[in-house]
């Protein structure tokens, strides 16, 4: 029987936005390639300089993203965030419910989060980001019964500046016999919360998800060294190394997964649609290389597309594969 999978992250309404002049990037101050933090007045002169330029919207976040990865590929899925009362919020949630998540959000007067993403034409993001009501999500929200009937909880690196809230969830996670996965989420914030989570790799987490910055940030070691050294920690390391695929170790066996052949249009939610294949994986009673190669193979087909979010087709298209990786 398959296993479900419980999510906690920043609950965002994504906003990609394709664009072809750069310039535009220095009009609104926006180092290419960062990931900015703007308040809701920032967001507003942001959306309206940009409301003539092509875009696409859906429901975001990282382990939102993650989350809505797997129950496309038939996992029952649900995700704890906070949104605002308002039209973006129900947007948020209206697109989750489409994808068969079970939605346990927790609402404000607070505008809802919306991150802003400009795709420049070498697939290279840039973000503006007003997390708004996302950041309002407390310890306080979280009660056991959440957590009941699930058997892995994956967690959005960004919470870790919420030490109180993390702390919590991950206490009511174990308590219920879930399995903690954390995917490490961007290599500034690990640089800046490095102590904690060192402190939480230290028998709290059971999986762990990182790219080479990542890794590199909190062990101070290439992709393989760091490897070893997270796997001290945990029961199961994945260090993803971009075009070279990505590094498993598990209970002292290491493995090297190869990337599926791709060309990259967008590399905006391809770390979540791996760490979707490789819980799906999991999750289906699956080998490790197995699950990895699932990570690989979401993470190669998102690449191809904009945004995190891929269409009907392509998820038929990737199902048929599955198939050939599950024989």
């Amino acid at each position: 029987m398959a296993k479900k999978v419980l999510g906690i992250g920043n609950a965002l309404v994504d906003i990609m936005i394709k664009v072809d002049d750069e310039s535009i990037l220095t009009q609104l101050q926006l180092p290419k390639g960062s990931m900015q933090l703007v308040d809701s007045l920032r967001s507003a002169s942001v959306d309206i300089a940009t409301k003539k330029l092509a875009r696409i919207m859906s429901s975001g976040g990282s382990a939102a993203n993650t989350i809505h990865g797997l129950a496309r590929l038939g996992v029952e899925t649900a995700f704890i965030g906070h949104v605002g009362a308002d039209v973006t919020g129900d947007f948020f949630k209206d697109d989750m419910i489409k994808a068969g998540i079970s939605p346990f959000l927790f609402s404000s007067a607070t505008a809802s989060g919306i991150a802003h993403a400009f795709v420049t034409a070498d697939g290279e993001r840039t973000f503006a980001t007003c997390l708004g009501a996302a950041i309002e999500l407390s310890d306080t929200h979280l009660e056991e019964m959440l957590f009941k009937g699930y058997d892995y909880f994956y967690i959005e690196g960004y919470l870790v500046q919420n030490k109180a809230l993390l702390l919590k969830a991950i206490d009511l996670a174990a308590k219920a016999g879930l399995k903690v996965a954390i995917d490490l989420a961007s290599f500034n914030v690990v640089e800046d919360q490095k102590d904690f989570l060192n402190e939480l790799l230290n028998g709290k987490i059971d999986m762990v998800f990182a790219n080479e910055e990542e890794s590199k940030a909190l062990t101070g070691l290439a992709p393989e060294a760091a490897l070893d050294r997270i796997a001290e920690h945990c029961e199961t390391a994945i260090v993803k190394i971009g075009k070279e695929g990505s590094l498993i170790k598990h209970q002292g066996e290491t493995w090297h997964i190869k990337p599926i052949p791709a060309k990259a249009i967008d590399t905006t939610g391809a770390g979540d649609m791996y760490a979707s294949g490789f819980l799906y994986g999991i999750a289906n009673g699956l080998s490790i290389e197995q699950a990895g190669r699932i990570g690989s193979l979401l993470a190669g087909n998102v690449i191809e597309v904009m945004g995190a979010k891929m269409d009907e087709s392509r998820w038929q298209q990737i199902r048929l594969q599955l198939q050939t990786i599950m024989s």
